[in-house]
């Protein structure tokens, strides 16, 4: 709709920065409910002025494809992060520090409950009332696989109903937002304010802008901050989320792959199997988790004394639902963080065994009746997943014994009925020799079987993490660690550290499953700490420029007002993994293509390359708009005839300059009318498309 835009400047432009004040240190407590994870003094690095936080509290939800759980943290005790309350129910064995992301919605499709709850309660549900609840497990990776996502986008409950996907995540964030919020004020000696409040919600790095745009949708929707007060929710990247927390860590507090020389998944002398350790810091992290508390370094950890200004490493961050690569530099004395290539990664989460195991089922049983049964004995269906999940977690290399999975007496019943043999029998005719049967009532998995299960998913992130490593920017990486649920896989670490061990030492914090949680609190507390980010794509918007004989081509020839126009060329914000500043803007200016025109809509381009010259080229789509709200135009002083009348009587070009950052988790745009000086009201959308 505009008709004309005028680069200001094709480069990237910082304003400028004024310095603040550092922040008080935290003053020291001495209350029991904390475990210090640091407690000798160590050398401290220069700590960076901190921008002063206009908050009370952060409180950071880390909302997982499996599992999602919640932390927070007083700016006036930074030091300390205070993870949720130990969820009720839950399964033997596993730290419930975090929640299952599953939620129940009733028929009326009124909310009923969220994690453990949900489940027990579906589980104990009557099969045949249970048909019609609507349960939803796994559901945020419907995000990341949907290629036009919108407001009206919609997800699945097992039972076959369907649900407006931004009002499941709303009801699932509501549930996080009452948590925290009663817990925080339990925490907090003075009364707060929902201002007072800073919420951080993390998401893939790999996700797209509309999925970002997605999730503070949702925030909005659950009643967690005001559409409003944007700034009072920031989406921060996961493996970024993990890199800042990993600047903390102390030698004691993480495990050093690279120390553990293998043979055959045994050390050389052949004494310990090579998960052991790990199972040791996971069973010392257990016996601590009475404390809820956790003190992080002011500074950066020991750990980092070995790097050189310049030395670069990658965080690998192995979730449920995907992978997701991030490279980074820390800068000294600092301690930011520059990010050197593009965030890169894709669907290998955990769920793709769990996806492998289903289609195994649906190898011996026939596909057509674990689709019937998913459908009709859908609890049912879920208590099986769980009894496989907990099995999954217990799989490790060189192990000799096979895994029982218990097969619900409903899944024997109703094969019976539906096939009138019975599960032994479908085991026989299979010729799987891989999977037994026990008489017990258990699907015997041999270790062949697990490991068919577990290696597509492992040798697509080890391919993944190397060919990240091979690229020139990337080379000479000193540390790799390993974060996210899927890194406490030994399975996982064994394949990570046969192909990558000799490259770089292959680290992993000991809480590696709430290291996104903590580092989210720490970004909320101090969002500056990413000084440079690189853009994932090419974003522009397509314009008008003069129309040169033999270097445009004809079809893209527009004649206005008696002047040759080229139409369609793509004018460049930002080039695909370019890097960006915090602070850097590009800036537009715009104008209205009629007098009175109230609205300018910009339509934005993205590209995944940056060879394209026009936006009909070959992948190059349309991905958002810029909206900006025109005031009335101000009549200027001593003007006569009306608004925008300039004394000669012609109308006074208006100019309204767009100001865009891409510098940041998420795309920001605000404008100003030049005439006038007065703000714009300006909204970037990728949801509507």
């Amino acid at each position: 709709m505009a008709d004309m835009v005028q680069p200001d400047n094709h480069s990237l432009q910082i304003p400028g920065e004024n310095a603040s004040t550092p922040s008080s240190p935290a003053t020291s407590r001495n209350e029991c409910s904390i475990t210090p994870l640091t407690p000798s003094p160590s050398p401290r690095v220069e700590v960076r002025p901190k921008m002063s936080c206009p908050f009370s509290v952060v409180v950071a939800i880390d909302f997982g494809t499996t599992s999602s759980g919640y932390a927070f943290s007083f700016t006036q005790d930074s030091e300390a992060i205070h993870m949720m309350k130990r969820w009720e129910g839950g399964d033997p064995g596993v730290a419930n520090q975090k929640s299952p992301t599953c939620l129940l919605l009733t028929p009326e499709l009124r909310f009923h409950s969220f994690g453990f709850a949900a489940r027990d309660f579906y589980h104990d549900l009557d099969p045949e009332e249970a048909r019609h609840w609507l349960y939803f497990d796994k559901f945020k990776m419907k995000i990341h696989s949907t290629s036009d996502l919108t407001m009206e986008t919609e997800l699945e409950a097992v039972n076959g109903r369907r649900v407006r996907a931004i009002e499941v995540f709303a009801h699932a964030l509501h549930f996080f937002r009452e948590h925290a919020l009663k817990e925080v004020k339990d925490q907090s000696s003075s009364v707060l304010e929902g201002d007072e409040i800073r919420w951080v919600i993390t998401v893939p790095a790999v996700w797209r802008q509309p999925a970002k745009q997605f999730m503070r949708e949702a925030a909005y929707l659950a009643g967690l901050v005001s559409p409003d007060c944007p700034e009072q929710l920031l989406i921060a990247l996961e493996p970024e989320a993990a890199s800042i927390y990993c600047r903390k860590l102390r030698l004691h507090q993480v495990i050093d792959l690279s120390m553990q020389p293998l043979t055959n998944g045994f050390e050389l002398d052949g004494s310990r199997p090579f998960d052991s350790s790990f199972r040791q810091a996971r069973e010392q992290l257990r016996r601590s988790r009475h404390s809820r508390t956790f003190l992080v370094e002011s500074g950066t950890g020991e750990l980092w004394s070995e790097l050189q200004t310049g030395d670069r490493y990658v965080v690998a961050d192995c979730g449920g639902g995907t992978v997701d690569l991030t490279v980074h530099q820390i800068e000294q004395p600092q301690g930011t963080l520059k990010e050197l290539y593009k965030a890169s990664g894709g669907p290998y989460g955990a769920v793709g065994v769990d996806l492998a195991f289903e289609a195994m089922l649906c190898q011996i049983f026939g596909e057509d009746f674990i689709r019937s049964f998913k459908a009709k004995r859908p609890a049912a269906w879920v208590d099986l997943t769980i009894a496989f999940e907990a099995r999954k977690r217990t799989a490790c290399p060189g192990r000799a014994n096979a895994l029982n999975i218990s097969l619900p007496f409903s899944f024997i019943d109703y094969y019976k009925r539906h096939r009138g043999q019975s599960v032994e029998a479908a085991l026989r005719r299979s010729n799987m020799n891989i999977v037994k049967w026990s008489s017990q009532g258990m699907l015997r998995l041999t270790p062949e079987a697990m490991n068919e299960l577990f290696q597509p998913t492992v040798i697509n992130i080890v391919k993944h993490i190397e060919e990240l490593m091979a690229k020139p920017e990337v080379r000479g990486v000193r540390f790799l660690f390993l974060v996210g649920g899927f890194a406490e896989s030994p399975m996982l670490q064994k394949a990570v550290q046969k192909a990558l061990g000799r490259a770089c030492r292959i680290i992993i914090p000991h809480d590696v499953g709430l290291t996104i949680l903590k580092g989210a609190v720490l970004f909320g507390l101090d969002p500056t700490v990413v000084r440079v980010r690189r853009s994932p794509l090419t974003y522009g918007v397509g314009v008008l420029n003069r129309f040169v004989e033999g270097r445009h081509p004809r079809d893209k020839l527009l004649v206005k007002d008696g002047r040759e126009w080229c139409t369609d060329i793509l004018d460049r914000f930002v080039s695909v993994d370019q890097s960006v500043a915090l602070g850097e803007v590009v800036r537009r200016s715009y104008t209205p293509a009629r007098l009175g025109q109230r609205k300018i809509i910009i339509n934005i381009y993205c590209s995944a390359t940056d060879d394209v010259t026009y936006i009909s080229d070959a992948g190059v789509r349309k991905c958002g708009t810029i909206t900006l709200d025109l005031p009335e135009p101000l009549p200027p002083p001593g003007a006569v005839g009306g608004a925008g009348a300039a004394a000669g009587g012609a109308p006074e070009r208006r100019e309204i300059r767009a100001t865009m950052q891409f510098g940041d988790t998420e795309i920001k745009v605000t404008a100003i009318d030049i005439m006038s000086s007065r703000s714009v009201r300006a909204s970037i959308d990728f949801l509507s498309n």
